[in-house]
């Protein structure tokens, strides 16, 4: 299975819905991209509707943190990206950017996502042939620059 580098989900629309009182994408929407962009790049593993129904696992969020750089307007098209940092049998920290078609980024966000099963709900492994679909996409993907965007954190810089 041969995977881009980074993934790179369909582009998107910015709708009217979509927009807050401020005239610009409302902060939540900017994670309704990311995780779109996150389900066609779980598609592309073989994480699908029919995998987490008939097997009863599937990838929850753990952790996520997004950066907001620049507005974005109804009607501005997107893409969203999924860069695969790490994994390990039960988890996958995932990079992504929001990038305008004009080419400049409108946000970021870092995600750890945790392989469920839904049972319990307990963490469990990532079974094959998904879990060899991962490093086939981290190795594609590590031939990509470490985002410099990546692994920040949130706090109040005392001077």
């Amino acid at each position: 299975m041969i995977q881009a580098a980074p993934f790179v989900a369909p582009e998107a629309e910015i709708e009217e819905a979509w927009i807050d009182y401020n005239g610009h994408l409302n902060m939540a929407f900017y994670n309704v991209l990311f995780d779109r962009a996150a389900d066609h790049a779980f598609a592309s593993i073989g994480l699908t509707e029919d995998y987490v129904k008939s097997r009863g696992l599937s990838f929850y969020v753990a952790e996520t943190h997004v950066c907001y750089l620049r507005e974005l307007h109804q009607g501005a098209r997107v893409h969203a990206s999924f860069h695969l940092l790490d994994h390990d049998e039960k988890r996958l920290h995932v990079y992504g950017e929001l990038t305008h078609v004009d080419g400049w980024v409108a946000a970021t966000t870092e995600t750890l996502y945790l392989h469920i099963d839904a049972s319990g709900p307990k963490v469990a492994p990532i079974p094959e042939p998904m879990f060899t679909h991962v490093k086939e996409m981290r190795a594609a993907h590590s031939a990509l620059a470490y985002p410099e965007r990546a692994g920040r954190q949130i706090k109040i810089k005392r001077k």
